[in-house]
């Protein structure tokens, strides 16, 4: 194992040459709780021998809490493929050991003592059914170590000092990506520092959309069709790579980095359930930035319940359609070229089976005239935040889709299409997530390290480099969780329990990274000028799209009971 000194201590006393062993020998105690807790969330939910949903509505916070036991648990089994790794390769120094240690001390007192769901919410083991005879087994030699000496403010402090000494690196310890990854990381990290920070700030201030002049660079760049098959005019890489480029240029503004995910989850849509014709047509124009979508799915008054849509879309006699409806929180509607819109073609029907998907082509608007297009009308809803590209309420009326923009040609398919591109859509958010946590990571540790009070640097105090090793921490585990959904979407496994996992997580990090950045910067930090304020804002978007936190655990939830 590589490491500064052989004998060198971490915290209060676990040999650098112990720490693998530990850690290793703990994740079977929380994977044998985690099947308790299964069984006894199981046994309050299962009626005439099936999984109720009624039952799990009745019982949500013992099943939600479930599920951030099962997110957990693959985090732990994550961060430790991440050591071993590392390890194997020679590379696991005192940064990395630091963060995996602070990681297992803490994730393991969760468990055992409770897991913060959100600031106002907290699970407990009794929550789930479980009595102390369950904890009992799982306060294993290995574990009580790591609970009682893993996350002490020794590490923290001794984290942050060598947090201090390599400011210069891009990631606050090794990623386990390879080199190639590494490379366009680095790529993108550049741009978002030459062309993304310094504007970022303005453009939230000023609510403008974000300069066309970016979106044609990072067309160039080949961020539209980064995961677009070679054939089909793309660059054909791996979701792990789509990964790095959400962080990176989400850390420089996440509108930016939210810039990719509409043509990400257009692309999947017609990858998965377009025809040969709309593949060879729409794909080359999406990957080259020629043809930019937005995604149209959500209603008022039915948010995640997509089943509920009124949207209409009447067939006539020559097969083209007339859409008439409303659409809401539409991210990016006035300068796009295509819809991917979800409406109903069965009027019979009042649930998912009606519902079919359309690539409905409209006019880019400009600010004097957002949505010329005849038959669509629209409005800005103002947010607090991820306003770069804006969002929308829309009104369909008259509205025309050629008939041979049904995808796949055949209706009553939209909702399963749909479905087929949450994995993406989830692990795209993950790492844009991760790209906010790591630029309130960024802000807040400049401004601990520049602020002086009482003679000295708000970093030499306990509780502010506390919360800053904590940030970094909680990076590596989201972005860890978040790499091992991506690895498994490249390997064709069917990831969405990780995926929503990742989303889960990633989310609750980054607005507890903008939250404790802003209470670093103290009094400032509620000014506007400053660059957290809008850090915070836009990271609390993330715990609501795609997908809201509660939704996101109940989905988890059904498939580890189902």
């Amino acid at each position: 194992m590589a490491h500064d000194g052989a004998d060198v201590t971490l915290g209060q006393g676990i040999l650098l040459d112990d720490l693998m062993s530990l850690t290793g020998a703990a994740i079977a105690p929380a994977e044998e709780v985690l099947e308790k807790a299964k069984q006894a969330v199981r046994a309050t939910v299962v009626e005439d021998g099936r999984v109720s949903g009624k039952l799990i509505e009745a019982n949500q916070f013992a099943a939600h809490g479930l599920a951030w036991l099962a997110t957990y648990v693959e985090s732990l089994r994550q961060m430790q493929y991440w050591a071993d790794k590392l390890t194997g390769e020679g590379s696991f120094t005192e940064v990395e050991q630091l963060i995996h240690q602070i990681a297992f001390g803490e994730y393991l007192s969760q468990i055992a003592g409770g897991i913060q769901m959100n600031q106002g919410e907290m699970v407990r083991l009794s929550d789930l059914g479980l009595d102390a005879g369950a904890l009992s087994a799982f306060r294993t030699d290995a574990v009580e170590t790591l609970m009682a000496r893993g996350n002490t403010q020794g590490a923290r402090t001794r984290l942050v000092e060598l947090m201090q000494e390599r400011s210069a690196e891009i990631t606050v310890g090794k990623t386990g990506l390879d080199d190639e990854l590494e490379m366009i990381r680095e790529q993108f990290r550049r741009y978002a520092v030459d062309k993304v920070e310094p504007n970022a700030h303005e453009w939230h201030l000023k609510d403008e959309l974000i300069p066309m002049e970016i979106i044609e660079e990072l067309a160039e760049m080949g961020v539209f069709g980064l995961t677009i098959p070679e054939q089909y005019g793309g660059l054909g890489l791996s979701k792990a790579s789509m990964c790095v480029v959400s962080e990176e240029l989400s850390r420089g503004y996440i509108g930016v980095g939210s810039l990719g995910t509409r043509s990400e989850i257009a692309a999947e849509l017609i990858l998965a359930g377009g025809t040969d014709a709309q593949k060879e047509k729409w794909l080359p124009a999406l990957a080259s930035g020629e043809k930019l979508p937005t995604a149209v799915f959500t209603e008022p008054n039915t948010g995640s319940d997509l089943g509920s849509l009124r949207t209409r879309a009447v067939k006539d006699d020559n097969g083209d359609y007339t859409v008439t409806g409303n659409k809401t929180w539409i991210t990016h509607a006035a300068r796009t070229h295509v819809m991917t819109l979800l409406a109903r073609t069965d009027p019979s029907s009042d649930n998912y089976k009606g519902l079919s998907m359309f690539l409905a082509e409209k006019t880019p608007g400009d600010d004097a005239n957002p949505f010329p297009t005849e038959g669509m009308t629209g409005g800005e809803i103002e947010v607090l935040g991820y306003r770069g590209m804006k969002e929308y309420e829309l009104g369909f009326d008259g509205f025309k889709v050629k008939g041979e923009n049904l995808l796949g040609g055949e209706e009553g398919k939209g909702f399963k299409q749909l479905m087929e591109t949450f994995e993406s859509a989830r692990i795209q958010t993950a790492a844009r997530a991760i790209g906010v946590a790591q630029s309130a990571l960024d802000v807040g540790m400049k401004y601990a390290e520049d602020r002086k009070q009482f003679g000295k640097s708000l970093i030499d105090f306990p509780r502010v480099s506390g919360k800053l090793a904590m940030m970094a921490v909680e990076i590596m585990v989201a972005r860890q969780l978040t790499y091992f959904s991506a690895r498994e979407k490249d390997e064709g496994i069917r990831c969405d329990l990780e995926a929503g996992m990742a989303k889960l997580l990633g989310a609750r990090v980054a607005w507890a990274n903008a939250d404790n950045a802003l209470q670093i910067h103290g009094g400032n930090g509620f000014a506007l000028e400053y660059t957290v304020s809008r850090i915070l804002c836009d990271a609390r978007i993330l715990n609501i799209f795609e997908g809201a936190a509660e939704i996101q655990a109940q989905v988890i939830a059904r498939r580890l009971l189902g």
